[in-house]
C-alpha cells in the first residue's frame, strides 16, 4: 500500500527508475552482443570451418601453403611458406637494431619501455625505440595474420573448386587474373601497404606517446620513460599548470577562427560570384582571372609579403604616418599590445586567400543550375528575388555543403596563415607557450618542435583529431547533401 502511494505521489521517481532499468538492460545487451560478435562467433566459425575442411586445409592451418603444394600450385605455396618462415625467424630470433630487438622480445619491451637504467659501463635502455619497435612488431603480426587468413582462404577455395570438378588455376593464370578481373587488388595492395607503413603505424606511435611521460626532461637513450595512463589528459582537463590554463582559451579561439574564417570566405565568395555572373557585368573572364591570380601565387609568398606590408615599420604604416592618419605605427600582428587586433587582421587577410576558391566553385555551380527550374518558376509568376531565394540559394547551399564542412575542418587545422603571419603571437605574460593567436596546430608545433613536450603535444593532436572528425561526421550526416543525395540529379 505504501509503495502504491509513493508511486502515485512520485511519478517522476518511478519513471527515472524505469529509465535506469531500461538503460541497464541496453548496456547488458550491447555488451553481450559485442562479446558474441568479437569473440564467440569467430571461434565458432573457425571451428566449423576447420571441421568441414579437407586434410590439406587442416594442415595448412599449421604449415602455410600446404593446401597449394598438394594442388600443384607450387609457386604460390612456396611464397606462403617463405612468409611464414621469415615471420617465425624475426619473431623468435628478435634481431636487434641499435641494441633494441624487433620480434617477440619487442612485445615485452613494449609493455615495460625498458628496465635498465644504465651506468658508465652499461647504456640505458632506449624507451623510444622500444615503443617504436613494439608498434612495428604489432604491425608485422597484423600483416602476418592477413597473409595467414589468405592462405586458409586459398586452400578452402581449392577444396570447393575440386569438389565442383573445376581445375585449379595455375600461377600464370592467377597472375593474369590480377591484371584483369582482380586488377583492383593489384592496385590497392601497394596503396594499403604504404598507408599502413607511413600513416597508420606512425599515427599509432604518436597516439601512444600521449600515454607516457616522454617530455623535455627525458632524453631517449639516457633516461627511461614509462606508461602513465590518462594522466596527461587529466592534466589538461583538470590540472592547474600552464597546459591546463591555456588549453581552453586556445580551443575556443581555434573554433572561433574556424567559424569566422569559413563563413566569411563562403559568403563573400558567393556574393562575388553572383556579382561577376550578372548579365550586365562585362569582361567576366578577366575578373575571374584577376581573382584566380591569388590562387596561382604560392600561399606562403602572399602571406610573407602581407606580413612585411603590415609590419610596424612597413609601407602601410609609413603611408598612414605620412598622410597624418595616425601618430604612431599600428601593430597589426605579432607585436600588438592586445589580442583583438591581430585576430581581426588574420581574419581579414584570410579573405584574400580564401575568397577566390569559393568564387570559382560557385561560378561553376551558377552556370549549371537547371534553367528549366527558372522557367517553370517564372511561368508560375515568381519574380527575380523569389527565384534567387528559392532556387539559386538552395541549389548553391546543397552543392557546396560538403565543401563548407571540409573548409571548416581545414581552418581548424590551418597552420600556414597563423604561423607565417603572427607565429602565434602576441606572446602572453608568465612565459606561456601558446600566444594570443595560436591555434591547436600551431600550439602543437611549439610544444613538440620548440619545447620537446611530446606527450602533451600528442594529447593536443588527439583532441584536435577528435574535434575535427566528430564535427565532420555529425555535420555532414545531418546536412541535406547527405540526406537528399538524389534531390538535384
Amino acid at each position: 500500500m505504501n509503495d502504491q502511494n509513493q508511486s502515485s505521489l512520485n511519478p517522476n521517481g518511478v519513471k527515472r527508475v524505469a529509465s535506469l532499468k531500461q538503460f541497464s538492460r541496453l548496456i547488458r545487451k550491447t555488451f553481450i552482443a559485442f562479446v558474441m560478435k568479437v569473440f564467440v562467433h569467430p571461434v565458432v566459425a573457425f571451428a566449423k570451418r576447420f571441421k568441414n575442411a579437407s586434410v590439406q586445409t587442416k594442415i595448412a592451418h599449421v604449415i602455410m601453403g600446404f593446401g597449394n603444394f598438394t594442388r600443384k600450385q607450387i609457386i604460390k605455396g612456396v611464397l606462403y611458406l617463405v612468409f611464414q618462415i621469415g615471420f617465425l625467424f624475426v619473431l623468435i630470433t628478435s634481431p636487434e637494431v641499435n641494441r633494441t630487438p624487433i620480434g617477440f622480445k619487442a612485445i615485452g619491451n613494449f609493455f615495460t619501455l625498458g628496465t635498465e637504467e644504465g651506468d658508465i659501463f652499461n647504456p640505458t635502455d632506449n624507451s623510444m625505440l622500444m615503443l617504436l619497435f613494439g608498434v612495428i612488431t604489432f604491425g608485422i603480426l597484423f600483416g602476418f595474420w592477413m597473409l595467414y587468413n589468405s592462405n586458409i582462404k586459398s586452400s578452402i577455395n581449392l577444396d570447393l573448386e575440386l569438389a565442383s570438378g573445376k581445375k585449379p588455376n595455375t600461377f600464370k593464370q592467377d597472375l593474369a587474373s590480377l591484371l584483369d578481373e582482380r586488377f583492383h587488388i593489384t592496385m590497392l595492395t601497394p596503396t594499403f601497404i604504404g598507408v599502413a607503413t607511413f600513416t597508420l603505424l606512425p599515427t599509432l606511435f604518436m597516439i601512444l606517446i600521449a600515454f607516457t611521460n616522454f617530455d623535455a626532461n627525458v632524453t631517449p637513450g639516457q633516461q627511461l620513460f614509462e606508461w602513465v595512463g590518462f594522466r596527461n589528459f587529466a592534466g589538461i582537463f583538470g590540472g592547474t599548470g600552464e597546459i591546463a590554463v591555456r588549453f581552453w582559451p586556445v580551443l575556443s579561439w581555434t573554433m572561433t577562427w574556424a567559424f569566422f574564417a569559413t563563413f566569411s570566405n563562403y559568403i563573400a565568395g558567393i556574393l562575388l560570384a553572383l556579382l561577376i555572373n550578372k548579365k550586365t557585368i562585362k569582361l567576366k573572364k578577366l575578373w575571374r582571372t584577376i581573382f584566380i591570380m591569388t590562387i596561382a601565387i604560392p600561399q606562403f609568398v602572399s602571406l610573407l609579403a602581407v606580413r612585411n606590408l603590415l609590419s610596424e615599420f612597413g609601407p602601410i604604416n609609413g603611408m598612414l604616418l605620412n598622410l597624418g592618419v595616425i601618430d604612431n605605427p599600428i601593430r597589426f600582428l605579432s607585436t600588438a599590445t592586445n589580442a583583438l587586433t591581430p585576430r581581426v587582421t588574420v581574419l581579414v587577410i584570410n579573405l584574400w586567400v580564401g575568397i577566390p576558391y569559393t568564387m570559382l566553385m560557385t561560378s561553376g555551380i551558377l552556370m549549371n543550375v537547371p534553367q528549366d527550374l527558372y522557367e517553370a518558376a517564372t511561368v508560375d509568376g515568381a519574380n527575380k528575388r523569389q527565384l534567387f531565394r528559392h532556387i539559386t540559394v538552395p541549389y548553391i547551399i546543397f552543392v557546396t555543403t560538403p565543401y563548407l564542412i571540409t573548409s571548416f575542418v581545414g581552418n581548424i587545422t590551418s597552420f600556414n596563415i597563423i604561423f607565417l603571419l603572427t607565429g602565434g603571437g602576441p606572446s602572453l605574460k608568465a612565459g606561456y607557450v601558446a600566444g594570443s593567436t595560436d591555434l591547436l596546430v600551431t600550439w602543437l608545433y611549439k610544444l613538440t618542435i620548440d619545447n620537446n613536450e611530446y606527450n602533451i603535444g600528442s594529447v593536443v593532436a588527439i583532441m584536435t583529431f577528435i574535434i575535427t572528425a566528430t564535427g565532420t561526421l555529425l555535420s555532414y550526416r545531418k546536412s541535406k547533401a547527405y540526406k537528399e543525395e538524389e534531390a538535384f540529379q
